[in-house]
């Protein structure tokens, strides 16, 4: 219908206003003046709607002591359901970003259906528009059900939520259609839109404000608070700091330490978990004799040991950045579990975290490595964002079978009865960390000077094993010894570095390592998955 259109209108009308209604209110032989509803305002009624009842879960969720939103769980089996190479191809595109985008991208599908919702509501197909909103609540009741969910509580949640965003719909859907179809005169239109526009303006407001309290009770604020207000004990035997020589003196060489603010982070967490160590406890369980329950401040006090170690991403391409270097504080893992008993039956150690991701890896492992639940990472209580109040850190084995964060469990198990978060889809369960080594400067593409000496340096690890030896070479000619770092531990990271002259023109330029036990890194390219990715780390510079 056309603007300013005139309609007689004859015989009986339904209620005046109505989203199914395709009459426009008044008497028979009335003459109104009817407009057609602009697609922007299906627009608005949809995502005010669908933002008021999201506002309602989060608050009812959150009133309730659950940690987990909507739309966080809605991703959450995202990433559980998600291919492996779908993922592997995130990881590779969006690295440590990825989390951000999928939350985005979840947030686009909504506005993406509150539109259609909305549309279809003002166009009076009702019926249609609830049917769309109730799969959309059916969807997240699903999901708070999955893994990191907040079960009957988020499903509760997610209905009271979605009722009230099918009421805010019928009523702004009704004041939408009053406002462009409207009989009588232009004034009564005018006054009809003008009382939708205040009653979405208070709707949209009302639910701003509803959704800055609830992102204040999901808030890390108190957890980053408590967390500073933590005085950590000292370890039984401190470690001294590393040897000068362990750096090799190149600018652009990453630091032997990877700073707590720089270390990478890959894990199924879509928003980090809030935990207090209010409320935090250990349960050590399963295949053991004595089922052991412990609280934050008892995990303090048992002997603390220091461990420096490199760990590092499966998911790490060869000269990626998922792998970074730190000072471990925390519990020996042999110690505490040699405590609780392990039953002969049980080969596997899972640890568990808040939010229901599991990892796994062999009782064997229980070698004498320093394998810890960590609490401290390079001199202060672990950041929120790598697994406070505690997790695990086993060197030598990639972080999807060993290092759980926020860890709630220790589960001792065997194989064929428990597979980890990973292993169903497609990982390999055996994971030691692979020698490998990457140059950090330059960087691939750089632009250099011809005929000067050029310094290029990375660093290389071999976890458990160490690092013999670093060489480097030019356009595929003769492979050259780097120079080393001073050798530390070979549970970290070994600097290395080399000098070049280039002639002008483009360069390739690969390095590879070779362990203590004198396997040399292979150079036949394979991407992440099932295993680790493998190959030379290889650049091009061009000089000029």
């Amino acid at each position: 219908m056309g603007d300013n259109a005139k309609v007689q209108l004859s015989g009986d009308t339904s209620a005046p206003g109505r989203p199914g209604d395709t009459s426009a209110p008044g008497r028979p032989g009335d003459t109104v003046v009817a407009v057609g509803v602009p697609a922007w305002a299906g627009v608005l009624v949809g995502v005010v709607s669908m933002a008021a009842g999201l506002v309602v879960t989060e608050l009812v969720a959150g009133v309730l002591s659950t940690d987990t939103s909507p739309v966080v769980e809605v991703g959450n089996r995202v990433v559980d359901l998600v291919p492996k190479p779908l993922r592997d191809w995130a990881i590779s595109t969006f690295g440590t970003s990825d989390k951000a985008v999928l939350l985005a991208g979840v947030a686009v599908v909504l506005i993406a259906v509150s539109t259609a919702v909305g549309t279809l509501a003002l166009r009076g197909r009702l019926a249609a528009a609830v049917a769309v909103l109730a799969a959309v609540v059916l969807l997240g009741g699903l999901s708070s059900l999955g893994r990191g969910g907040a079960g009957p509580i988020g499903l509760l949640a997610t209905v009271l939520g979605g009722a009230l965003s099918g009421l805010v719909l019928w009523r702004l859907a009704d004041a939408a259609r009053a406002g462009w179809v409207s009989g009588g005169n232009r004034s009564e239109l005018s006054t009809s839109r003008r009382r939708f526009f205040v009653a979405a303006g208070a709707t949209a407001g009302v639910t701003l404000v509803g959704g800055g309290v609830a992102a204040w009770i999901r808030s890390n604020a108190a957890v980053a608070a408590e967390r500073l207000g933590i005085t950590l004990p000292g370890p039984v035997r401190p470690l001294p700091p590393p040897p000068a020589g362990v750096s090799v003196g190149l600018d652009g060489v990453s630091p032997f330490f990877t700073p707590n603010e720089d270390f990478y982070r890959i894990d199924t967490a879509l928003v980090v978990p809030k935990v207090s160590v209010e409320d935090w406890q250990l349960r050590v369980h399963g295949l053991v004799e004595r089922e052991l329950t412990i609280d934050y401040e008892t995990l303090l006090e048992r002997p603390m040991v220091e461990v420096d170690a490199t760990i590092a991403c499966v998911s790490n391409y060869v000269g990626g950045d998922l792998i970074g270097n730190a000072r471990w504080l925390g519990c020996r893992l042999d110690d505490l579990l040699h405590e609780a008993g392990i039953e002969p039956l049980a080969d596997q150690i899972v640890g568990r975290s808040v939010d229901g991701f599991t990892a796994g890896f062999p009782t064997a492992t229980l070698d004498g490595r320093d394998a810890v639940v960590a609490v401290g990472m390079n001199g202060e209580p672990l950041p929120t964002r790598h697994g406070y109040p505690a997790r695990l850190i086993v060197p030598g084995l990639f972080g999807y079978v060993s290092a759980t964060k926020w860890l709630s469990e220790i589960e001792l198990t065997r194989f064929e009865d428990f597979e980890g978060y990973w292993i169903p889809r497609g990982w390999d369960r055996e994971a030691p960390v692979t020698t490998s080594s990457r140059f950090d400067t330059p960087t691939d593409g750089a632009r250099v000077r011809a005929g000067e000496l050029l310094g290029v340096g990375g660093v290389a690890w071999a976890m458990l094993r160490g690092i013999e030896a670093v060489e480097v070479r030019v356009d595929e000619g003769r492979w050259e010894r780097a120079e080393l770092g001073e050798a530390y531990s070979g549970t970290t990271w070994r600097q290395w570095r080399h000098e070049v002259r280039l002639d002008a023109g483009r360069h390739s330029l690969e390095v590879r390592a070779t362990d203590t036990e004198g396997e040399t890194q292979t150079g036949e390219r394979v991407l992440p998955g099932p295993g680790a990715s493998s190959g030379w780390h290889t650049i091009s510079v061009t000089a000029t």
